[in-house]
């Protein structure tokens, strides 16, 4: 029997507050790892009107000024008017960090495991620096083997701030939120049927005053320049049928932290699948590779998508589970969703054994503490707003689909690989 249901993801810009810490969090990264790649960080921040906080537990041999990065980071944003209620120049900014724990240090530091010999005890050395679980997810919906709800909620929120930014649309301010919802039938996405914009905007547009009209030139610019842009490439397009919401309170001129208070890592169903994949609950940003949370994400990622660029599922997901200090994962699953043209036991033995998921394992197959400084200073910040995953305009490690030729030459041997 034919199913056909809807199905909603969203995203937010990079003003957005919660984004705003986000993206300050890993711009501290970025310089910690810059000047001492075996950094231990986890920092947090908080903003509100004219204030941000940073706090967590950093161990570094850094020297990194903590204030000039934050306010750098919000300036490049976009909040240099203190009018907005927040400018990088005006804003108090305190710093309040502590040294990781000892307890989670010797479990990180040295690995609670058996060696195999001396490439592998260099591998095993780093333990995982928390328990939990991880899910990585690709699917064969969009060019970037991403669910398509996200895919566009992203590629509008990335268009709203290129546009604000290279003028095209002056008046948009950096705070935003997108939201896509896609029509699907018998598991494959069939139509759009809503699209959602609230973009902060200044109270009037060149000599337009009225509200009413300042929201209609809104809604005509944001479907011309954002919206039609975001779906070159995409093999369902909006129609007539699509409804299309902008600002739906009215106006959105109070924005940033000056409208909600903005916390690192409240956005992590933003950062990954739109909530179409399973979640395992830890956030990315402001976290060091050891952290399992972040570098296994990635790396669960990585495996899904080369299992579907190869051909062998149209959806696949991978989950992961560690124990603090120990290098090796606990457990590791494989589901396809009855996609799968290989038995999942079989994907299962393959990825066991030609993909990396120890903690050390991660950062040197994906080059993870080295990459800031080898970038000028900056990585991490750059995956802290618009999705860690999918993303077409950054040259990602775990992004890449080298492996799916080995896995099809292993488990489908006459078959031309899809990269």
């Amino acid at each position: 029997m034919s199913r056909k249901y809807l199905f909603t993801s969203e995203s937010v810009t990079e003003g957005h507050p919660d984004k705003i810490c986000d993206q300050i969090s890993d711009a501290i990264l970025d310089a910690l790892l810059t000047e001492d790649s075996s950094s231990r960080v986890a920092a947090e921040v908080v903003v509100n009107t004219g204030l941000v906080l940073i706090t967590g537990e950093i161990t570094s041999k850094a020297h990194v000024n903590y204030v000039d990065v934050a306010r750098k980071k919000i300036a490049e944003i976009g909040y240099t008017d203190a009018e907005n209620g927040f400018s990088a120049n005006s804003c108090s900014v305190l710093v309040a960090l502590d040294q990781q724990s000892a307890d989670i240090a010797q479990g990180v530091d040295t690995a609670q495991e058996t060696r195999d010999g001396a490439s592998e005890e260099r591998l095993d050395s780093i333990g995982a620096g928390d328990q939990g679980l991880m899910f990585g997810f690709a699917c064969n919906e969009t060019p970037e083997l991403m669910p398509m709800p996200i895919a566009l909620a992203h590629r509008i929120a990335r268009r709203l701030a290129a546009v604000r930014k290279t003028g095209l649309l002056p008046y948009l301010r950096p705070d935003g939120k997108t939201q896509v919802t896609v029509v699907y039938e018998d598991g494959k996405p069939v139509g759009i049927d809503t699209i959602l914009i609230s973009t902060q905007h200044a109270p009037t547009i060149g000599d337009i005053t009225d509200n009413a009209a300042v929201q209609a030139k809104i809604k005509e610019d944001l479907w011309t320049s954002v919206v039609i842009p975001a779906f070159v490439g995409m093999n369902v397009q909006p129609d007539d049928q699509t409804r299309f919401l902008v600002n739906p309170t009215g106006k959105f001129v109070i924005g940033g932290p000056q409208g909600d208070s903005g916390l690192t890592g409240r956005k992590i169903i933003v950062d990954t699948y739109g909530g179409y994949s399973r979640h395992g609950g830890g956030a990315f940003s402001g976290k060091d590779p050891t952290k399992v949370d972040r570098s296994a994400a990635y790396a669960a990622r990585y495996a899904a998508k080369n299992i579907v660029a190869a051909g062998l599922a149209d959806k696949c997901e991978v989950q992961l589970s560690y124990a603090i200090g120990v290098a090796r994962p606990v457990s590791m699953m494989i589901d396809t969703f009855g996609t799968g043209k290989v038995d999942e036991d079989k994907l299962l033995a393959v990825v066991q054994q030609h993909f990396e998921l120890r903690p050390a394992g991660i950062i040197q197959a994906f080059n993870l503490q080295r990459l800031p400084g080898d970038r000028g200073g900056r990585f991490f910040q750059d995956v802290a707003a618009y999705g860690h995953l999918g993303r077409t305009d950054l040259d990602l490690p775990w992004e890449a689909t080298d492996k799916a030729a080995l896995l099809q030459q292993l488990l489908t041997p006459t078959a031309a690989a899809v990269v």
